[in-house]
């Protein structure tokens, strides 16, 4: 196994709000992903490298060992199942609620709900647990178009301000689950390369207690 740590983000919010703690760390990158066309980045240290990839594929990179550390958010973990992660730090970074939303004031439908999501896997699981049969219906992307031209009666999506399910005309129902980023950590990793990883780990989690 190399000795070399890879550590996957995703560009945006968490990339940004991730850097700050990587610093704390002593880990700061020798481009900018954001004017980068680069996959892999190099940082100020010959041994730590950092890949950008979506924010859905970070579980699976670190899950399959392709990096050894990872940050991603709480969604896409719930949504991904975690298997063969360690999930060591909350790094309280881009904080939002998984939620269900609805037009405004809607009654619930006769028979079953349509519920339209990227989350498809936290869907059938949440009503699963309530006992309720729903049809669910996977998008990609702009849920809120979904119950406005009669696709779905429902959607499941984060929230962090409302203000886009506000502009149209749809409002938060039922919380499912708090969303933050969080550090994982690919198990094999966690052994065969331990020193290195718990010295990160606990700097990270320094940086996100002195925030």
């Amino acid at each position: 196994m190399s000795e070399t740590l890879t550590i996957a983000l995703s560009k945006g919010r968490i990339y940004k709000e991730t850097m700050p703690l990587l610093a704390h760390a002593g880990i700061i990158p020798k481009d900018d992903p954001e004017t980068s066309r680069k996959l892999i980045l190099d940082t100020n240290h010959d041994d730590v490298k950092f890949v950008i990839i979506r924010a859905t594929d970070v579980p699976t990179y670190v899950q399959y060992g392709a990096a050894d550390i990872g940050v991603a958010g709480k969604d896409v973990l719930l949504e991904h199942g975690g298997e063969g992660l360690y999930e060591p730090v909350d790094l309280e970074i881009a904080k939002c609620k998984l939620m269900t939303a609805g037009p405004v004031g809607a009654a619930a439908p006769e028979g079953r709900l349509r519920i339209a999501t990227k989350f498809v896997n936290c869907a059938r699981r949440y009503f699963a647990e309530q006992g309720k049969q729903v049809e669910v219906i996977k998008l990609y992307g702009s849920m809120e178009l979904a119950p406005l031209v009669g696709l779905a009666d429902q959607i499941i999506d984060v929230v962090d301000t409302g203000n886009t399910l506000k502009a149209n005309g749809l409002e938060p129902l039922e919380h499912i689950a708090d969303i933050s980023s969080r550090l994982v950590v690919n198990k094999a990793s966690m052994k065969m390369k331990h020193a290195k990883v718990k010295e990160l780990i606990d700097h990270i989690a320094d940086a996100v207690k002195s925030k």
